[in-house]
């Protein structure tokens, strides 16, 4: 036993070094401080369904999933614009969809953000300007940011949703609620 324990001393500890933090990880921590610090509170999104393929959507969805952890990061996707914070479009907007999409941008609460997703959302992608479609968002609701790709990586969404309320800052932090003065206290 005296051996073994001497073999130890002598050797000293030998293990590879830590792995550096992943790149994901890295935005994903950078967001949830930067939506701490900005709004207070967790940011509310509601994803709509302008015309896309689905391709963004699936990369919206894996969002959700344990490696991105959105919910844990104070992101959660509500189903009411009327409780959004941010509206997160995909896909050209289908002359059907114009009216929807424009009645859901009335619908949410000032300040809002528009997110406008893929290269479908920012410039109309393979569809253009149609007899079919009206192009991209912008040509319907205004856009803060613009996120490129077809479909673009969970991670460039992470990227453009922290730029949108990176560059929102001082609009949407709530308020400070006033604060009631003590009995006999006069307020000043």
């Amino acid at each position: 036993m005296l051996q073994i324990l001497r073999q130890i001393a002598k050797t000293g500890i030998k293990t590879d070094a830590a792995p550096s933090p992943d790149l994901e990880l890295i935005v994903a921590s950078r967001l949830h401080e930067q939506i701490l610090k900005t709004i207070g509170r967790a940011l509310a999104i509601r994803q709509v369904d302008a015309g896309s393929c689905n391709g963004c959507e699936l990369e919206i969805h894996a969002l959700v999933n344990p490696y991105y952890n959105i919910e844990g990061m104070g992101i959660r996707f509500v189903a009411s614009p009327r409780h959004a914070d941010l509206l997160l479009v995909t896909g050209p907007v289908s002359k059907h969809m114009a009216i929807a999409l424009a009645r859901t941008y009335d619908a949410t609460p000032d300040p809002k953000l528009v997110v406008a997703v893929g290269d479908c959302g920012c410039g109309g992608g393979i569809f253009g300007e149609s007899y079919a479609s009206l192009g991209p968002v912008a040509n319907v609701i205004p856009v803060d940011v613009a996120i490129p790709g077809c479909p673009p990586t969970p991670t460039a969404l992470l990227q453009g949703i922290l730029a949108a309320i990176t560059n929102a800052a001082p609009a949407i932090r709530p308020a400070a609620e006033p604060v009631d003065p003590a009995p006999g206290e006069v307020p000043g």
